[in-house]
């Protein structure tokens, strides 16, 4: 394989990735894929010596660098408000995000008929968060932990444990599906036991 072609296969890596980056549903993963895509294009842009290009793609990962610490430093004040099973809003919560939700969580149930336990995480009155499960004495069963795109960036997580803490809920238990949710379970120290996943509050 000469040089030339590498060079030119490398660009095309950088123009994938920064497209792949609009595809997925994560803020924070699509400014990082964006940011390494933006990288590999701009070290392309100078190798051909396209200027104009390597400058553009410069630009894009100072933006990207900027959004992701302003990500990190904002503490956002969340609202976390246990509401009664079978309300109307969590039922059209559900409805709005249902795409998404089953796109997080595949092959997830969605009739929370045997739920006792249900809680809405609000940020500046915006619903942003849904917490379902089935608590028995102090442990907590989760049938779904979801947040809406924009704000998975583990910023709920904290309140909302703190929060379950203070109900005098002891553990919490997950066992549905973990391919796009063991970053958070990590995260948060949830520990695999068989066939599921234990956080002890």
């Amino acid at each position: 394989m000469n040089k030339a072609l590498l060079i030119e296969l490398f660009g095309y890596l950088g123009s994938f990735l920064v497209l792949v980056s609009f595809l997925t549903t994560s803020v924070v993963k699509l400014r990082v894929i964006n940011t390494i895509g933006s990288l590999i294009f701009m070290t392309y842009a100078l190798i051909i010596k396209s200027y104009p290009t390597a400058i553009m793609n410069f630009c894009l990962v100072l933006i990207n660098v900027r959004f992701l610490w302003k990500m990190t430093r904002i503490d956002k004040a969340y609202d976390i408000i246990e509401i009664p099973v079978s309300d109307y809003f969590d039922d059209y919560f559900i409805s709005y995000y249902k795409d998404d939700i089953e796109n997080c969580f595949p092959g997830v149930s969605l009739d929370f008929k045997d739920a006792d336990f249900i809680t809405m995480i609000f940020c500046d009155c915006k619903p942003v968060g849904m917490t379902v499960g089935d608590l028995e004495d102090d442990t907590l069963k989760l049938m779904l932990d979801y947040t809406i795109p924009e704000y998975r960036d583990f910023s709920i997580g904290s309140h909302m444990f703190e929060f379950l803490k203070n109900k005098g809920i002891k553990k919490v238990v997950f066992s549905g599906p973990t391919v796009h949710h063991m970053a958070y379970l990590n995260k948060f120290g949830f520990e695999k036991n068989g066939e599921e996943y234990v956080k002890t509050l």
